[in-house]
């Protein structure tokens, strides 16, 4: 394994794995908050337990995500010393704002969690609400640093040095608000599903309590919305890299030439050797008509720029169709819930409709890593798109494989951990009589 090939494998486990952590401490506590809110306003002791076993949770996940986050910050110095060289005086405001964030959400969270029965109750969920927006906060300063290196801005590069550095011209880069809102809506999107399914299948199992059913119409009713709406910010997001990433747009699209009425692909397997794309299905004016709102616009394609200025278009163009293919169906089943909800008048528990949930659980988890996979590839070669290529930013420490190996156990350790405690303190069901179903939800069910 090369030195190259060893720190970007490190640094692509590290992100995969930190990513889960992220999106959960983005999303989490706005299902707490939920159903903190609904046990204020009825007086039902099973809200209180669900928004109790949510806070714990999410106790959990932010614990091991300070740990995977505290490992991506070590990696950025120690294997690519001269991309935080170059870039640290940019993105170094993002990073900070960042720390911030985080700090006042283990703040508030601290206050969630030991704050029950000594705070007065609207303060103690207003204390929710503050994990809420500082966790969301928290993430979109990292993704203004990363949008930062697809659309560097604030500086002048003068005989390869930056100069006149602007700190918040670089936080607010051309890919920031577009890149943010995509992730902010599939760490919603991803989270509602991912516990949905978990509390279908334990309803699937047998345990038709009320704590579960209630869970799941909270999850699926933040993930459905969130389902819907991240097409919208896909597209956004897809004539953003249109205008700024022409190469990136290519790849994932697997569109060779320079075309006007370019078709819009869906599948097909391309040939990096021979520049084709073969067995997809195309939609005449399809990518014109999405890039740039005309069926008629000429779209740029692969052979336009040169071969080593290209991304791995097969990995890209895989990643591309596995995120935009699982949002899709993300979609659906959104649909066909809120329609059986609709129908039913409460939550559906019925055998098909929970069968589905649990099948559609990893779906937003799947989405979320070929989505950063996307971003990440079909930026290459570069790190700092156009200044500064990956190959020229990696460390010149040797025998990589050592730290890869050892970053790798102990992710494993963590995931362990962490499902095992979510296992035993979240998603087991409550012994308190208000949290089995009640006769008038059982004649819904």
């Amino acid at each position: 394994m090369t030195d190259l090939l060893a720190a970007r494998s490190q640094m692509a486990m590290s992100l995969a794995f930190h990513i889960i952590f992220a999106v959960v401490g983005m999303a989490m506590p706005l299902l707490m908050v939920i159903a903190e809110a609904m046990y204020l306003r009825t007086g039902d002791r099973s809200w209180l337990e669900l928004a109790k076993r949510w806070s714990k949770g999410t106790a959990v996940m932010f614990a091991v995500g300070a740990v995977s986050g505290t490992c991506l910050s070590f990696e950025l110095g120690l294997l690519w010393p001269h991309f935080m060289e170059r870039a640290g005086p940019l993105v170094g405001l993002s990073f900070s704002m960042e720390g911030f964030a985080f700090f006042f959400e283990a703040i508030f969270l601290g206050v969630y969690l030991y704050g029950w029965k000594r705070v007065p109750p609207r303060l103690h969920l207003l204390s929710g609400v503050g994990v809420l927006i500082s966790g969301v906060a928290s993430a979109v300063f990292v993704i203004s640093a990363n949008a930062w290196m697809n659309t560097p801005t604030g500086f002048r590069l003068v005989d390869g040095a930056f100069v006149d550095i602007d700190p918040v011209a670089a936080v607010f880069n051309p890919a920031f608000p577009t890149q943010a809102l995509h992730m902010v809506l599939a760490a919603f999107a991803t989270v509602g599903f991912a516990v949905a399914g978990i509390h279908a299948l334990t309803i699937l199992r047998g345990d038709r309590s009320l704590f579960h059913r209630r869970a799941l119409g909270i999850a699926m009713a933040v993930g459905g919305v969130a389902a819907f709406l991240q097409p919208l910010s896909g597209d956004l997001s897809a004539k953003h890299v249109a205008h700024h990433q022409p190469v990136k747009l290519a790849a994932m699209e697997s569109h060779w030439e320079t075309e006007s009425w370019a078709p819009l692909r869906i599948g097909g397997i391309p040939d990096e050797e021979a520049e084709t794309t073969s067995y997809s299905i195309n939609i005449p004016g399809g990518l014109s008509a999405l890039s740039f709102m005309d069926p008629a616009a000429e779209v740029r394609g692969l052979k336009e720029f040169p071969p080593e200025d290209r991304p791995p278009v097969t990995v890209v163009h895989f990643a591309f169709q596995l995120m935009v293919g699982c949002g899709m169906a993300m979609m659906g089943v959104a649909a066909l819930f809120g329609w059986r909800w609709w129908r039913r008048r409460a939550v559906p528990t019925d055998p098909g409709t929970l069968r589905i949930l649990v099948a559609a659980a990893p779906l937003g988890l799947i989405a979320l890593e070929a989505g950063w996979t996307v971003t990440e590839v079909g930026r290459q070669p570069w790190i700092i798109k156009g200044v500064l290529r990956t190959a020229d930013a990696v460390t010149p420490m040797p025998h990589l494989v050592v730290p890869f190996t050892a970053f790798s156990a102990l992710f494993l350790m963590l995931g362990v951990v962490t499902v095992v405690l979510l296992r035993r303190i979240v998603f087991s069901t409550p012994v308190e009589p208000e949290a089995t179903l009640d006769s008038t939800e059982t004649r819904h069910a």
